[in-house]
């Protein structure tokens, strides 16, 4: 086995020699599959499951691409389909038209829940607000993710607003100061850092103090939340916030930390391409205690 693929990891952990020969075999032999089907099959025979007991098959189609690019072995071509980071149909509900404004103190409206999307109605109600009311819009994520709804019960159960999570940024020079990471301890575990990538409170819904009370229960279930879907533990999250659409004041008052501006480069432009095109500042919040230096030395 060559040193690219000794030293690739699948979920935070190396991949045995044993698993790469049957990777090899699995490529080899069916080569008729899809990039998604050779995922499937390949967890299906290494038993990469979640802990609830599904295929961890999208992980493992970006872990294949990845030994694609290193050269390790040779995928079929990829096959037409909607790539992340591609805006999608938003549907246009009642679900999603303005209501009756929710105006006061968070207090008056609890208990403030936060739902896992997880069902369809779910994620198209998701898709919808998030695509009408956020000025990002809706875009397929990059890798993996987790969604959020949050509802208020009183004076009925109404959705309130919706978070997301999503890979990291590949590279952000401030965040990669503060953590003190080398190149290769930042690709080793930049997979234990995840971005809230979406976070909307509904135009409707103007309750003080609702924003960094969601903000604040989405962190404290994001660790098992994420390590239950991906089997990997998150160390910080992190989050680009406009400043000159928003103050960050939310993300300061839930006990996140602004570390300073990125270089506006965009979160997945490896090539240096776009310098300087728009400043963002950049908050973090550790979610397990000496988080940086965990991520230094994971």
């Amino acid at each position: 086995m060559t040193k690219a693929a000794s030293e690739v990891r699948f979920c935070g952990r190396k991949v045995k020699p044993r698993e790469m020969k049957v990777i090899r075999e699995v490529v080899e032999t069916f080569s008729g599959l899809s990039r998604m089907e050779l995922a499937q099959t390949v967890c299906e025979l290494l038993g990469w499951q979640r802990a609830s007991g599904g295929l961890k098959a999208r992980e493992c189609r970006e872990f294949l691409e990845t030994l694609e690019a290193k050269g390790v072995l040779e995928l079929p071509a990829k096959r037409p389909g909607k790539p992340v980071g591609t805006r999608t149909r938003v549907p246009v509900t009642v679900n999603g038209e303005p209501r009756e404004g929710l105006v006061g103190e968070v207090g008056e409206f609890g208990p403030i829940v936060l739902e896992m999307v997880s069902e369809k109605e779910q994620r198209l109600l998701f898709r919808e607000l998030v695509g009408r009311h956020h000025y990002l819009g809706h875009a397929v994520p990059f890798g993996a993710h987790l969604r959020y709804l949050a509802y208020a019960s009183q004076p009925e159960r109404a959705v309130v607003g919706c978070v997301q999570f999503s890979s990291p940024a590949w590279r952000m020079a401030v965040r990669d100061r503060w953590i003190g990471w080398d190149e290769a301890t930042r690709q080793r575990n930049l997979q234990r850092v995840v971005t809230n990538s979406r976070f909307l409170l509904l135009p409707w819904v103007r309750i003080q103090n609702l924003a960094s009370v969601v903000l604040s229960m989405a962190t404290r279930r994001l660790s098992e939340d994420w390590r239950e879907r991906y089997g990997i533990e998150p160390f910080l999250a992190e989050t680009l916030v406009d400043p000159s659409r928003y103050t960050g004041n939310c993300y300061r008052a839930a006990n996140w930390v602004v570390l300073g501006e990125t270089t506006g480069r965009g979160r997945m432009d490896r090539q240096h391409l776009r310098e300087g095109v728009a400043r963002k500042l950049v908050f973090v919040y550790p979610l397990v205690r000496r988080a940086a230096q965990r991520l230094r030395e994971s």
